[in-house]
């Protein structure tokens, strides 16, 4: 029998075991993570170890650990399983989220113990799917993005005795989720395999083959419209003709914004959706810490008192994290235009990770610096344990082994700094101390440009057009500012690395990109990855540029 949880729980991603610990210390409930073996997280640097350690770690907090297997097995992942398996029973997770029914049949039956999630990779998008999971042994079901409100209510009424799991936050696929076929195409990295390369956000442009085999760029727009028109017709929509516009920037056509259903997560909590699931695996220790702190605040304060709750100033929170501007995209049943972003796929906020705590001694923080930081700039502390932040202004950057001072610290060196207690002249320092535990974040606001203030803009516009309180006339004028100002950005702007080649490609040997593995020069570190034993990471040494020099 499942036993349901009294209170929705915060369920937070963690892409290495620091994510772990920061999400345990700003508010999750429980934290889901993998190996790089046989779960869609190809880019995690857990070892097996650090499962062990962060289930650990969690546990002592009271906190609970879901371990990915949600890959779609071949058969080269069969004979692993067994070993996978093993393994997981020993480090005593909470739960195995899995999306291959074959996998989830030789665990139920290999490990009775283990407690099992259905996937959200399973795509369950009804209450018939969850009832059949259910009746298979499934504790728990993850529903699709695609899954709408009003839908999510029938299915919580038709199936009551099983926890449902639903997305709140994060990165939205453009196709139905985690079935893009654009990644595998554009550069052999299977988004099934969690590898994606994001194709559906890169900058596309027109081009047309002249008869003699020539091929010109053309850029379709209000000047060129009346010279040639290009058209698409779709097989069931004959007639149905599509006009293909772009300008000198080229096309973002395929580019979601990122969830946030924060403006109606009163909603969610009252219903009894029993986990609330943030996204972001290979997001920062930035976004992990402070959308935990945000939805945290957010579910504790609509227990304590629902009828006064209000999203707003924990929005102003999440605003302080980079994102692609927020959209509540399947909340209402379908997506909009308002769910996308044509003009522009860079994540940004007004705020960016100044550094965090990387040890608190008897009289001074130790700061590891996270972006640059100039005398002059103020930072803001960041709880994990009270509500309310601290800003000091900096004017020296004390280095912590040296004791050299300077007015400016880059986070390319990686520095190291001492933050006296005594800049804090207004603070009580056992308090100080208690609240700003190692590991707590610090922000500081940052530098924009004309055009990404006009995208933030342009961005909360958008946000309350979805939630009907803003204007379709302010939002057109939004976006023609926002284009006119990236039209001025982009006329100076020029590459400093190259974009197309093998000199294009990082040479990390991320079990991805089309260069690594046809390119002779990563035979070696090819042949390392098919050898290496579950869980287990490349050194230093065998990977990257050190692979190259070898085999070159």
């Amino acid at each position: 029998m499942v036993i349901r949880p009294e209170r929705s729980e915060l369920l937070m991603p963690a892409g290495d075991l620091q994510k772990l610990k920061m999400a345990v210390l700003y508010g999750a409930d429980a934290i889901y993570l993998g190996t790089p073996d046989l779960s869609l997280r190809t880019k995690s640097a857990f070892t097996l170890e650090d499962v062990v350690e962060g289930v650990q770690f969690a546990h002592k907090h009271g906190k609970r650990v879901y371990l990915t297997l949600n890959l779609f097995s071949h058969n080269k992942d069969i004979p692993k399983l067994e070993q996978y398996v093993e393994t997981v029973r020993k480090v005593k997770p909470d739960g195995v989220i899995i999306a291959d029914p074959g996998v989830f049949q030789y665990v139920k039956e290999m490990a009775p113990d283990l407690e099992l999630h259905v996937s959200t990779q399973a795509n369950i998008c009804s209450w018939l799917s969850v009832k059949f999971w259910a009746e298979q042994g499934a504790s728990l079901a993850v529903l699709a993005r695609e899954v709408s409100f009003s839908e999510l209510v029938e299915i919580r009424e038709k199936c009551p005795d099983i926890k449902l799991e639903a997305f709140v936050h994060g990165a939205m696929c453009m196709t139905y989720s985690g079935r893009c076929l654009l990644s595998n195409y554009m550069s052999e990295r299977g988004a099934n395999q969690g590898n994606c390369a994001n194709s559906c956000r890169w900058n596309y442009k027109v081009h047309m083959r002249l008869k003699d085999g020539t091929i010109k760029e053309i850029e379709l727009n209000e000047h060129t419209k009346d010279m040639y028109e290009f058209l698409l017709e779709e097989g069931a929509r004959e007639g149905e003709l599509m006009p293909i516009e772009e300008d000198e920037r080229g096309s973002y056509i395929l580019n979601a914004k990122d969830l946030c259903l924060m403006p109606k997560l009163d909603d969610y909590l009252a219903l009894g959706v029993d986990s609330l699931k943030v996204e972001g695996r290979n997001k920062s220790q930035y976004y992990v810490a402070l959308v935990a702190r945000a939805y945290r605040m957010a579910i504790d304060d609509w227990y304590a008192d629902p009828e006064s709750w209000s999203p707003d100033k924990y929005m102003a929170e999440l605003d302080t994290v980079q994102s692609r501007g927020y959209s509540l995209a399947f909340h209402e049943g379908r997506l909009t235009n308002h769910a996308h972003n044509y003009e522009s796929t860079s994540t940004m906020a007004e705020w960016e990770f100044a550094g965090l705590i990387k040890k608190v001694e008897e009289d001074a923080f130790i700061l590891e610096v996270k972006n640059r930081i100039e005398a002059g700039d103020v930072l803001e502390f960041v709880s994990p344990t009270s509500r309310e932040t601290i800003f000091l202004r900096i004017y020296e950057f004390i280095d912590s082994t040296t004791g050299d001072v300077t007015e400016v610290v880059n986070a390319g060196q990686k520095p190291i700094i001492r933050v006296p207690f005594s800049w804090f002249d207004q603070e009580d320092l056992e308090q100080l101390r208690f609240c700003y535990p190692e590991m707590s974040i610090i922000r500081k606001e940052r530098p924009l440009t004309k055009d990404q203030w006009d995208r933030l803009k342009f961005d909360k516009e958008s946000s309350k057009i979805e939630l009907g309180q803003g204007s379709e006339i302010l939002y057109e004028k939004r976006r023609d500012a926002l284009v006119t100002s990236l039209e001025d950005a982009n006329k100076e702007r020029k590459f400093k690395t190259p974009r197309l080649g093998v000199e294009g490609c990082c040479g990390r040997g991320c079990n991805g990109c089309l260069i690594f593995w046809q390119d002779p020069a990563y035979a070696k570190a090819r042949q390392l990855m098919v050898d290496k034993k579950q869980g287990e990471m490349l050194d230093k040494n065998s990977r990257g540029k050190g692979v190259v020099a070898e085999t070159a």
